[in-house]
């Protein structure tokens, strides 16, 4: 197996037209979207989601606390489903995320919170879903078909159509700029694919992937995607946590790799990175600051919040490679089908 040949190769090298043709064709949605939480003003948002759609609204929350001070609380979707409890969720905002729009319980969960009060906003690759028929507000993802289990340009595009929409209701010009220069920055970031992170997971089998504030989003689905796609044991931490127990099983050579965008967070991430490195680990970080762990070049986008977006994109082509070095077809992961339907 060449690892041209695989779908996931394929479907990472088209997220920067994926997300081209979600900024061409989703202005209208997004716009009608962001006027409608502006009428609303909600004093908090929710967010229902699973797998990387819900690491796609763990990005969304830190956006949307650092930009417009508005928190973002995660619903269990099983407290409509299975449950069968009703939250008053009036006067807030719900965002649902799913790629498949299918998921009974995401459906059920974000059924509950419109009939809750809140005003009820759907992101899905498939605007015709049972989840899109339950929202006030439906955005297309136009991330096209993806095939491969793994999620990755819907990932993308997710979390560009969230940013956008909350870009657009903070009226954020910068930040605007920002989310339409990604596709070219996606285009350099799909060819940036860590070959140094690869060859230190040679006869490895657990790792930690590290994050701090919007970063953590990003460190959660890379640990979701070493595990999905490469069989490697891995588990995500913020860079303020790691060190308060999980350190303990860091031994000589134990891989570490440490998402940092360029903000506020990176000098403390980087940080606990040297840390690590200094007590045995073999420890990467998308930061120039580090001294003793290795530095991965990082596409930088000019903001500091759109920066996590480049990093995973550059982290699902790296990804796909480590899984075919390892004689691993990451289209077909063993126990996994492309859509999950989780009561």
């Amino acid at each position: 197996m060449t690892i041209e040949r695989t779908q996931m190769r394929r479907e990472v090298l088209e997220i920067p037209v994926a997300v081209d043709r979600l900024l061409h064709h989703g202005a209208d949605e997004i716009g009608r979207a962001a006027d409608a939480i502006r009428a609303r003003s909600p004093a908090y948002m929710v967010s229902v989601a699973r797998g990387s759609s819900d690491h796609v609204a763990t990005y969304l929350k830190y956006v949307s606390e650092l930009l417009t001070g508005t928190p973002i609380a995660s619903i269990g979707p099983s407290i409509a489903s299975i449950y069968k409890r009703k939250l008053n969720l009036e006067g807030s905002v719900c965002l649902s995320v799913s790629q498949s729009g299918k998921s009974p319980d995401i459906v059920e969960m974000a059924r509950m919170a419109r009939s809750g009060g809140a005003l009820s906003i759907a992101m899905t690759n498939h605007s015709d879903s049972p989840l899109a028929q339950v929202a006030d507000h439906t955005l297309n993802l136009h991330a096209g078909p993806e095939i491969s289990v793994a999620a990755t340009k819907t990932f993308v595009n997710s979390a560009v159509a969230g940013i956008w929409l909350l870009a657009e209701w903070a009226e954020d010009d910068a930040l605007r700029a920002a989310i339409h220069e990604l596709p070219q920055k996606l285009e350099s970031a799909v060819h940036t694919d860590w070959p140094e992170a690869r060859a230190a997971l040679e006869g490895r089998n657990s790792i930690f992937c590290l994050g701090r504030g919007p970063a953590s989003a990003i460190s959660n689905e890379a640990a979701l995607k070493f595990k999905e796609t490469c069989q490697i044991h891995a588990e995500s931490y913020s860079s303020a946590e790691v060190l308060h127990g999980p350190v303990s099983i860091v031994d000589g050579g134990f891989p570490v790799i440490a998402l940092a965008a360029q903000d506020e967070a990176e000098t403390a991430l980087a940080g606990v990175a040297d840390e690590l490195a200094a007590k045995g680990a073999t420890v990467f970080a998308t930061s120039p600051t580090v001294r003793h762990a290795t530095p991965l070049p990082a596409i930088r986008t000019g903001h500091a919040l759109t920066d996590p977006i480049t990093l995973i994109a550059s982290f699902y082509a790296m990804v796909e490679r480590t899984a075919a070095s390892r004689g691993i077809n990451p289209d077909a992961p063993r126990h996994l089908k492309k859509v999950t339907e989780t009561i």
